[in-house]
């Protein structure tokens, strides 16, 4: 069964994604503490990337290995607001459940520090 909501197409449906995923960034910014110190961190080393000597490559690299850890940091609140959802309940699969996107967005950081060493030091 199609869910009843899909029944929006061209730019109506832009619209309506661009709108659910404004929605989205507002949510993960009040109620993630990650997300707020994530988003600071990307504030300050997107601009940082764009003023430092580095290559477009080098400098595209280091900005994607910044939002990346935006994207699964998103990703990551989101399992866990799920979960959540379902239950409070203390469960086993919860907790791996939650503690793997954790994982996710710790590879995601350290390709951070890994991307940036490999551009600035080179």
């Amino acid at each position: 069964m199609e869910s009843p909501f899909k029944g929006k197409t061209g730019l109506r449906r832009l619209w309506n994604a661009f709108h659910y995923s404004m929605e989205g960034f507002r949510a993960a910014y009040r109620h993630e503490d990650a997300f707020r110190q994530e988003a600071l961190l990307a504030a300050l080393m997107i601009p940082a990337a764009l003023l430092l000597p580095v290559s477009m490559l080098g400098r595209a690299l280091m900005i994607a290995s910044v939002l990346l850890v935006l994207i699964v940091e998103l990703l990551n609140s989101a399992i866990e607001a799920a979960i959540d959802r379902i239950s409070l309940d203390s469960h086993t699969l919860s907790k791996r459940a939650k503690d793997i996107g954790s994982a996710a967005v710790f590879v995601a950081l350290s390709n951070v520090v890994v991307v940036w060493a490999c551009v600035l030091l080179a």
